[in-house]
C-alpha cells in the first residue's frame, strides 16, 4: 500500500473509531442529528485555514502561512466597517451580504498576493514572513476597527449561510466541501499543481525546469489568503460581531490538521481530501471533549501533544519506516547499481 494510501485509510479508521468511542460516552447523544449538524457547522472556518497551510506546507522551503487567521480577521474587520459606513446591515440586507462577501474575499486574496510578493521578491523565508504579516494584519484590523467588535447583524442571506441547513446539512460544510473539492481537482489536475508539488520536492530541479517559481509562490500565498477570506465570511455569518482577535487558538489547530493529514513539513506533498478528514477528526475529538467535561485548558495540551506526535510519527516515516515498502514498489530498486 502507498504511503498516501495509508495516510487516507488511517484517517478514516481514526474518524470511525472517534464515532464509536463518542457513542459510548454519550450512550447514543454524539450521533444525533442536531449534534451532527453543529460539528458540521463549526469544522468549515478551520478547515479552510487548514488547507491554506496545507498549499504553504507543500511549496517547501519552510513554507508555512502563519497569517491565516489574522487575514481572515482583517478581511471581516475591514469589509464590516465599510459596508456599515457605507449602507448598514438593515437598510438592504442582501446588497449588504454581497458587499461584505466580496469586501472579504477581496481583502484576503490581497493579503495573500502580497505574501507571495514579500516571499518571492525578496527571498523571506515564508514561516517569519508570514509571523510578520500576522502581526500587521492583527495590527491594521486593531486600528481599523480602534480595538471593539464590529457589529455585522444577522443579514438574512449572510446569516444563512453561518446557520441554515441545506437537505439537513450546515450550507457552510457545504460550501467547504465544494471549495475544499475544487482546489483538489487544481492540485490533480493543472500545471500549477504540478509545479507546486515539484518546487516543494526539488526547488533546484524545479528552477532547472524552467518552471514559474515566482509566478507559484504568488499564487500559492494568493490561493491562501482567498480561503481565508471565505473563512471571514463564514465567521461573520455565524456571528453577529467580527474582531481582530477572534479564533485565537486556530492557528495552532489549522498546523495540527494539516500535519494530521499527512502533509509534509518539508514540503512537496499533501492531498485535499486528507486534510478534510483530518479536520473532521479533530471536530469529533473536540466534541469528545466536551462531552467527557474537560476544559478547554486541556484540550489545547491535547492538540500541543497530538501536533508533537504526528510531527515525531512523520519523521519517523520519513527517516525509513516506509523505505523498505517504497524500495519494493519503485522500479529502479531492482536495478543492479554498477560499482564504483
Amino acid at each position: 500500500m502507498r504511503r498516501t494510501d495509508g495516510q487516507f485509510v488511517m484517517l478514516v479508521i481514526m474518524n470511525a473509531l472517534l464515532l464509536v468511542a463518542g457513542v459510548v460516552i454519550s450512550g447514543g447523544s454524539f450521533l444525533s442529528l442536531f449534534n451532527l449538524q453543529s460539528m458540521a457547522g463549526q469544522v468549515p472556518e478551520i478547515g479552510l485555514l487548514a488547507i491554506g497551510v496545507m498549499l504553504a506546507m507543500c511549496a517547501g522551503n519552510g513554507g508555512i502561512d502563519l497569517s491565516g487567521i489574522a487575514l481572515a480577521n482583517l478581511s471581516g474587520v475591514v469589509s464590516a466597517v465599510l459596508m456599515v459606513s457605507i449602507l448598514g446591515p438593515a437598510s438592504d440586507p442582501t446588497t449588504f451580504s454581497l458587499g461584505f462577501m466580496f469586501g472579504c474575499l477581496l481583502v484576503g486574496f490581497a493579503g495573500g498576493l502580497f505574501n507571495g510578493f514579500l516571499i518571492a521578491r525578496f527571498q523571506i523565508t515564508p514561516i517569519l514572513c508570514t509571523l510578520g504579516t500576522q502581526m500587521a494584519f492583527m495590527g491594521l484590523a486593531i486600528v481599523v476597527s480602534q480595538g471593539r467588535a464590529v457589529t455585522v447583524g444577522s443579514p438574512a442571506l449572510l446569516s444563512s449561510l453561518g446557520n441554515d441547513m441545506l437537505f439537513g446539512v450546515p450550507i457552510s460544510f457545504i460550501i467547504f466541501i465544494v471549495v475544499a473539492t475544487l482546489i483538489g481537482a487544481v492540485l490533480k489536475f493543472t500545471p500549477f499543481g504540478l509545479w507546486l508539488m515539484l518546487m516543494g520536492t526539488n526547488p533546484k530541479a524545479a528552477t532547472f525546469a524552467g518552471f514559474p517559481k515566482n509566478g507559484v509562490i504568488l499564487s500559492t500565498y494568493a490561493l491562501s489568503g482567498t480561503l481565508s477570506g471565505i473563512a471571514g465570511i463564514i465567521i461573520a455569518a455565524r456571528n453577529v460581531n467580527v474582531k481582530f482577535d477572534y479564533g485565537s487558538s486556530y492557528l495552532l489547530i489549522a498546523i495540527l490538521i494539516a500535519v494530521m493529514a499527512g502533509v509534509r513539513p518539508e514540503g512537496g506533498y499533501g492531498r485535499v481530501v486528507c486534510v478534510v478528514l483530518s479536520a473532521v477528526a479533530l471536530q469529533l475529538m473536540s466534541s469528545l471533549l466536551n462531552f467527557g467535561g474537560l476544559s478547554n485548558f486541556v484540550r489545547d495540551f491535547a492538540w500541543g501533544a497530538l501536533l508533537l506526535t504526528f510531527l515525531a510519527v512523520g519523521r519517523y516515516d520519513v527517516m525509513g519506516f516506509f523505505a523498505p515498502m517504497r524500495r519494493s514498489e519503485d522500479p529502479s530498486a531492482s536495478v543492479p547499481q554498477s560499482p564504483k
